[in-house]
């Protein structure tokens, strides 16, 4: 990102803090900047294409941060759930002093704020593959089952984004993701596993071989899985007097 754009984000940034979006007129943001308007203008080609790559930025310095929160818990030896509350404490403070990082993540958007061109879907996809990532690569040992984990801790962030919605206090909300993310882990690892038996099991009984002597299914001349012309426990059988 050259120099110039990034100064302009900045100084768009700064001005959204105290008035709406609505308010912001590109001249101001270059004089913020310090530069021409007509820089600003070869830079983003409007207003809106400002708006859009401001939200893009800020959301992106979001995720990042996220990623890295758990990064570091992972590296100090953290087990991955505790490592995910820890990220959801530093999201919960984010959503808190950021209004922008607060609509991305609830789809609240409003005249003071330039819209965005994701959904919180999209963004809840997305913070969850990237927090992931950096769990997995910073810890000492790959993660164990990593496609369950993910369908735990997605369960953990959404857990967290109602927090966004109705502010709780922070230890609560540490406490009650770890434990939903250990709780969802262990037991969709406990499904996962049976699942795999099972399977397993049914792969065996389905290829193994027919006993020796014996015919699969049904057979004719006497009751279903008895060889031909064998009576029981293989005895053969006396020929019918007419």
């Amino acid at each position: 990102m050259s120099t110039a754009r990034e100064t302009l984000l900045d100084a768009a940034q700064a001005i959204l803090e105290n008035r709406p979006w609505s308010t912001v007129r590109m001249v101001e943001v270059a004089a913020v900047a310090g530069v021409s308007r007509q820089t600003l203008y070869n830079e983003f080609s409007s207003k809106e294409g400002l708006g859009n790559a401001l939200v893009s930025q800020r959301v992106e310095v979001f995720v990042q941060g996220a990623a890295a929160t758990v990064a570091t818990a992972r590296r100090e030896g953290g087990e991955p759930a505790v490592c995910w509350a820890t990220g959801v404490v530093w999201i919960l403070h984010r959503a808190r002093e950021e209004a922008v990082v607060r609509a991305a993540l609830t789809g609240g958007w409003s005249a003071r704020l330039p819209l965005p061109q994701f959904s919180p879907e999209q963004l809840l996809g997305q913070l969850c593959d990237r927090m992931l990532a950096a769990l997995d690569a910073a810890g000492t040992v790959p993660l164990e089952d990593p496609r369950t984990l993910r369908r735990a801790c997605e369960a953990g962030l959404r857990l967290a984004l109602s927090y966004v919605v109705a502010p709780p206090k922070e230890p609560e909300a540490a406490a009650r993701v770890a434990d939903v993310v250990t709780a969802l882990w262990v037991h969709l690892r406990a499904d996962e596993r049976e699942r795999r038996m099972g399977s397993a099991a049914e792969a065996a009984r389905t290829t193994r071989p027919p006993e020796p002597g014996r015919i699969p299914g049904p057979a004719r001349g006497g009751e279903p899985g008895r060889g031909v012309g064998q009576g029981r426990a293989g005895v053969p059988e006396r020929p019918r007097e007419s």
